[in-house]
């Protein structure tokens, strides 16, 4: 590829996110650019598309999302393709990350992310203080935000339609325990899981994930995956960097997500490295 891609995918979390969770202004600003040569440029993230506004410079605009690893995609506020979880695997989930005292975030289409209240003393407690050293700052930081006055504290399941759970431990034991109790319920029930950092795991509609995404959203805009370039950092974007014609790493990333990337970006989430990245590759 010569590097004239007609798409860019752009990962959140580690990507375009720093570790305080924020876009700078000079990420924005290279996006705008690289938009007005008339490269699209989009979001596949594995957050909510409710939660993006919160995290981004006022004015920040991208042609598309893909949110929640896959399951919506977004032009404007359009949507583009919607997955939805049943009822009934949402409630078993959640019957079986209480058994297992696991801390979960229901995420219902349209509304704020959503716990039962049953469950809040156990999911508020594994946010206690201090920090495991292993748990990244930007996730601590989340979850510290999200059980403040991100979630809806309800009574019952609220919602139809639900775009994945999300699922935390302050221990490597435990959340990998709960990997091991989601793989028997796969036996039953078919769904698709998704990691991107050690602490965590997502659960999506099954054969769901960020590559599907952006098939979806390239042929809406009729594009081909030949056409496109996408950078990210973690286990979750494997598949859509694996999907890309030009899939790039950033410094941050380990080194198994490197290992299959085509390019590293020379500068971290937390030095700029996207704009970094774009600005030398595609602004000569």
């Amino acid at each position: 590829m010569n590097l004239k891609p007609k798409a860019i995918f752009l990962d959140m979390d580690g990507t375009i996110l720093n570790h305080q969770n924020k876009v700078s202004i000079h990420t924005k600003e290279i996006i705008d650019e690289v938009r007005e040569r008339g490269i699209k440029v989009f979001i596949a993230t594995g957050r909510a598309f409710e939660e993006i506004e919160g995290l981004v410079p006022p004015g920040f605009q991208v042609d598309g999302v893909v949110a929640s690893n896959g399951m919506v995609g977004y032009a404007g506020h359009e949507v583009i393709f919607k997955h939805s979880l049943s009822r009934e695997l949402v409630e078993t989930v959640i019957q079986m990350a209480r058994e297992n005292k696991v801390y979960y975030e229901l995420f219902p289409y349209g509304t704020p992310r959503m716990t039962l209240k049953q469950d809040q003393p156990y999911v508020v407690n594994e946010i206690r203080d201090p920090k495991p050293e292993s748990v990244g700052m930007n996730e601590w930081l989340s979850r510290k935000e999200a059980i403040k006055e991100k979630i809806v504290w309800s009574d019952e399941i609220m919602g139809d339609e639900f775009s994945k759970f999300y699922f935390f431990a302050r221990s490597k034991e435990q959340i990998n325990r709960w990997k091991e109790e989601l793989e028997q319920l796969k036996k039953e029930i078919d769904f698709t899981t998704s990691i991107s950092t050690e602490h965590n795991v997502e659960l999506m509609v099954a054969n769901v994930n960020k590559a599907t995404g952006i098939q979806q959203m390239l042929k809406h805009f009729d594009l081909s995956e030949t056409e496109t370039m996408a950078i990210g950092d973690s286990d979750n974007d494997l598949p859509m960097l694996r999907l890309v014609n030009y899939s790039v790493a950033m410094k941050n990333a380990p080194d198994s997500i490197k290992e299959i990337a085509d390019d590293v970006t020379d500068f971290t989430c937390d030095e700029d490295g996207v704009y970094h990245y774009l600005k030398s590759k595609l602004m000569l």
